[in-house]
């Protein structure tokens, strides 16, 4: 596939992620969207096959613990092009998302169907229960969204595995005690190949995760540590220098200062000063969106240049200063980033988090997934993109702290929540084992600049052997980056995780 289509297809998707009208889910670790090839399949004996977008269901158990209350329809999609009969079966949910769009992942130019066609096997993509169509009731109220939790969505992977007839030749007959399964994730269905593997053992024979966020935290500031790292030295400096203005201005209450800041970014309609530092946050939020093969004419980009270029000369590392990062911030705010992030919404509208009465909070129809993410970030799995603590250079302001995202869990779920809740994330990584995981034939693959890696095997200071059973690789890759074949083509350091990682399934389905 073309470069420049994959190009396009997830500038498209960042854009989309800009139109949420709440910086609270922007960084979501969701997996990049790639483009569904268009093309005709046919299996190793040149029989055509249903086009990958077909639709199949399953008849899923709306509670694992109370199978009296029926099943629901989960939709799934299949590629056999490779299967040979013995071949494996590679199984992956996008996770929290619509699954429509992510048909992708079943074919070739990504991990999956790499390992499917070297293997000879089979893809199946299953969408998350509560995520696009795949719901047990309709409507995502706090009541129904009790059956949200990881570990019935686990229960939903092995159940599928278990009882499953997939629609291809011999589909009645690949289940797990004749038919090697591998789970294959990437962000948080990456740490959903490891807790599935820690929960159910023996139900998958081997998985893939990458930028499995392994170990849920509530505090993650950790989630600006390789933003701060690896984005442009002289934008970074300026960036703190108006962080620590705006924390400084905070501080002192000077609210005549806090106001003209506002003012220079066309915000100073915006009620409250943390939803003021949180929309900042939008312009580190398009980090996650980069891969290798996005070049400068990325949002990230422009936003830095738009920083660090005048006239024609870019900024030593120290940046050109506060004065001149406050303007040329502000500067960019008004004159492309608020259409960006806002469109026609006021900035009240747009980025307050304040007025509960917004449809924004009120919305329990089917097919939001960012009422279904929230749902699972409040009561689990936390990972609130906050300041850091004091001490260490900030890119984010200290005013945010995980009190302002629990508080809009309260907003979104009164009936559940009467204050802001914490998530029980230490419960969650005692159960699935968060960064201590040891799990046979489980390979992870994580990226040095990946926003998210301070929550995977590949976190600063943790040393996590890496060994023939559990291999740990880490390229120069973004987020999921090495799912992605095309990330291999332009990163050989991406190449070389991608071809350990398939190197390694061949080895252990020959022991199978």
């Amino acid at each position: 596939m073309a470069l420049t289509v994959i190009l396009a297809s997830l500038l498209l998707v960042s854009f989309a992620d800009a139109a949420i009208p709440n910086a609270m889910l922007r960084g979501r670790p969701s997996l990049p969207k790639i483009p569904v090839p268009e093309r005709t399949l046919t299996s190793p004996n040149g029989t055509v096959l249903p086009p990958i977008t077909t639709v199949y269901y399953f008849n899923q158990l709306i509670d694992h613990n109370d199978p009296s209350l029926g099943t629901f329809q989960q939709r799934y999609w299949m590629d056999w092009e490779f299967y040979e009969t013995g071949g494996p079966i590679v199984l992956m949910t996008p996770g929290e998302a619509d699954a429509d769009g992510y048909e992708g992942y079943l074919t070739n130019i990504t991990i999956p169907g790499m390992i499917a066609q070297q293997q000879h096997g089979a893809t199946v993509l299953i969408e998350h229960r509560f995520f696009g169509y795949s719901n047990p009731y309709e409507n995502l109220t706090s009541q129904s969204l009790e059956l949200l939790t990881i570990q019935q969505a686990i229960d939903d992977l092995a159940y599928f595995v278990e009882t499953a007839d997939l629609p291809m030749p011999g589909g009645d007959d690949v289940k797990p005690d004749t038919t090697p399964w591998i789970l294959v994730g990437g962000s948080y269905s990456g740490a959903l190949t490891s807790w599935t593997m820690v929960s159910k053992p023996g139900v998958f024979y081997a998985g893939y995760a990458s930028s499995g966020v392994v170990e849920a935290i509530t505090d993650y500031y950790g989630y600006f540590t390789p933003i701060r790292e690896y984005m442009p030295q002289n934008c970074s400096s300026d960036v703190q220098a108006v962080i620590a203005y705006l924390d400084q201005i905070y501080a002192e209450n000077n609210t005549a200062s806090i106001q003209s800041l506002k003012d220079a970014f066309g915000l100073g309609d915006l009620l409250h000063i943390d939803d003021f530092a949180s929309a900042l946050q939008n312009n580190l939020f398009d980090w996650q969106s980069l891969q290798p093969f996005i070049g400068p004419g990325s949002m990230f980009f422009e936003f830095c240049d738009a920083l660090e270029v005048k006239n024609g000369v870019s900024a030593p590392a120290t940046g050109w200063g506060l004065e001149n990062a406050i303007y040329a911030w502000g500067s960019f705010w008004n004159s492309t980033y608020y259409a960006y992030v806002c469109g026609d919404l006021d900035a009240e509208t747009c980025l307050g988090t304040y007025d509960t009465t917004q449809s924004y909070w009120t919305n329990i129809s089917v097919n939001n997934a960012g009422r279904s993410w929230s749902w699972m970030v409040c009561n689990q799995v936390g990972y609130y993109q906050v300041g850091p603590p004091e001490g260490q250079p900030a890119i984010v302001s200290r005013i945010l702290q995980p009190i302002y995202e629990e508080r809009q869990c309260v907003n979104m779920f009164p009936q559940r929540f009467y204050s802001p809740p914490a998530p029980s994330a230490l419960e969650v990584d005692l159960m699935y084992e968060g960064w201590d995981v040891e799990i046979d034939r489980l390979f992870f693959a994580n990226g040095l600049r990946d926003p998210w890696r301070e929550a995977t095997v590949s976190a600063d200071g943790l040393y996590e052997s890496n060994t023939t059973t559990q291999p740990i690789y880490e390229g120069d890759g973004f987020h999921c980056s090495d799912l992605i074949a095309e990330s291999g083509i332009v990163d050989e350091t991406i190449y070389t995780v991608q071809m350990a990682g398939l190197e390694y399934m061949e080895t252990w389905l020959a022991e199978y």
